[in-house]
């Protein structure tokens, strides 16, 4: 089996829209997955319009932003806000293997489709939800923007000049890393659960790495290059200890 046919046959559901949803279920597409990316009618994904650069026509024009992370799906416009809408969505949710959406927590259950109602009508469904600080907990109800997620978890404070130097301090990592990690994720229970049979638990291998992985992935990362990297501070930092030096 070649890697572009390893998910022949298997239909997404993608909910999702900027990048880290996106991203992933482009990955499912590119091992073969059917994906049906719905988006809101006249406007579309936010990053339809985050140009330039620009691809197309000037009546066709779409940012190659957009088109980095979506190749390989097949987009409908659905308004599910509207019963009509969300009544679409469930018959294809029905269909679907594998659904992906990066929601705020608890904005798709005022539509029936979260992993409560969804799960109930397609046991078989795995239900993958991306979210900044995962599903409950004192910060379930944020944003989980990249730039916040980049500073919260420690990867901002290795990046950057040192503090005694003009423009000095924590600096972003340019690219949205946070994003492109998390979106790793739901590729491995889709083909765990495809190899295997099994649907994976939603707690601990779908909807929990989903949730969490922004934050994990960020601190983890820093943790681990701590061992070699020189900080802005003028420090040599070590996962155990950290010795002054200039």
């Amino acid at each position: 089996m070649s890697l572009v046919s390893a998910l022949d046959g298997i239909r997404v559901l993608d909910l999702s829209r900027i990048l880290a949803g996106p991203w992933a279920t482009q990955m499912l597409a590119d091992l073969g997955a059917t994906v049906w990316k719905i988006e809101r009618p006249e406007v579309g994904d936010d990053s339809r319009t985050w140009g330039p650069p620009w691809f197309g026509g000037a009546d066709q024009q779409l940012s190659a932003y957009f088109l980095c992370c979506n190749r390989g799906k097949q987009s409908v416009a659905i308004d599910f806000s509207k019963p009509e809408g969300a009544a679409l969505v469930l018959a294809l949710a029905q269909q679907a293997d594998v659904l992906v959406e990066n929601y705020k927590v608890g904005s798709l259950s005022h539509y029936g489709l979260d992993y409560a109602s969804l799960s109930a009508l397609n046991p078989r469904l795995i239900y993958c939800s991306i979210t900044g600080y995962g599903q409950d907990g004192p910060d379930a109800h944020l944003a989980g923007y990249d730039a916040a997620i980049q500073a919260r978890g420690g990867l901002m404070s290795i990046n950057g000049e040192r503090d005694d130097r003009p423009g000095g301090g924590p600096q972003k990592i340019g690219v949205a890393v946070t994003d492109l990690m998390t979106s790793c994720t739901p590729a491995t229970p889709s083909w765990r659960r495809f190899s295997n049979g099994r649907r994976p638990a939603r707690d601990n291998t779908s909807i929990w790495p989903c949730s969490t992985c922004r934050w994990r992935c960020s601190r983890i990362w820093a943790a681990t290059i701590w061992w070699v990297v020189r900080c802005p501070f003028g420090r040599v930092l070590h996962i155990r200890a950290s010795s002054p030096t200039r």
